[in-house]
C-alpha cells in the first residue's frame, strides 16, 4: 500500500510516463497511424488524471515543500516551477477540448489546437519531473 510519503515519487513518474505517452503518440501521427495515436493519446490522458488525483490527494494531506537550494539554482528552480504552474493549469482545458476534438474526428480544429497542446502538454510533463528532483533527490 502507498503511503502519502510515497506519492511525489509517484506523480513524478506519471508525469514521466504521461511524457513518453505524449512523444510515442505524436510520432504515430506522424507516421498516420491515426489508430494507435489514439490509443497513446488516451493513455497520457488518463496518466495524467491519475497524476491530477494523486496531486491533490498528497497536497491536501502534506502541504508543500519548500525550496531549500540557494544562488543560481534557486532562480533556475523558481523558473521553473512558475512556468510549470502556469502552464499546468493552461493544458487541462487544452488538452480537453484537444482530446474531445480528436475524438468526434474534428481533425482540421484538433490538429490546429494540438499544435498548442502538444508542446505545452510535454513541457509540463518533463518540468514536473525536474522540479521533483529538484526538491526530493538533489537534497538529500
Amino acid at each position: 500500500m502507498l503511503e502519502i510519503s510515497d506519492l511525489p515519487t509517484l506523480n513524478a513518474t506519471l508525469n514521466a510516463l504521461s511524457g513518453t505517452l505524449l512523444v510515442a503518440a505524436y510520432a504515430m501521427i506522424r507516421r498516420g497511424d491515426i489508430v494507435r495515436h489514439r490509443a497513446l493519446m488516451l493513455g497520457a490522458f488518463s496518466v495524467s488524471v491519475l497524476f491530477l488525483i494523486s496531486y491533490v490527494i498528497y497536497h491536501a494531506n502534506a502541504g508543500s515543500r519548500p525550496f531549500t537550494g540557494t544562488g543560481p539554482i534557486r532562480i533556475f528552480y523558481f523558473a521553473i516551477l512558475i512556468t510549470h504552474i502556469v502552464l499546468a493549469a493552461a493544458v487541462v482545458p487544452l488538452a480537453i477540448v484537444t482530446l474531445r476534438r480528436g475524438l468526434r474526428r474534428d481533425d482540421t480544429r484538433h490538429k490546429a489546437i494540438a499544435h498548442w497542446t502538444f508542446p505545452i502538454w510535454l513541457y509540463v510533463s518533463i518540468t514536473g519531473v525536474i522540479v521533483y528532483v529538484m526538491l526530493y533527490v538533489l537534497p538529500t
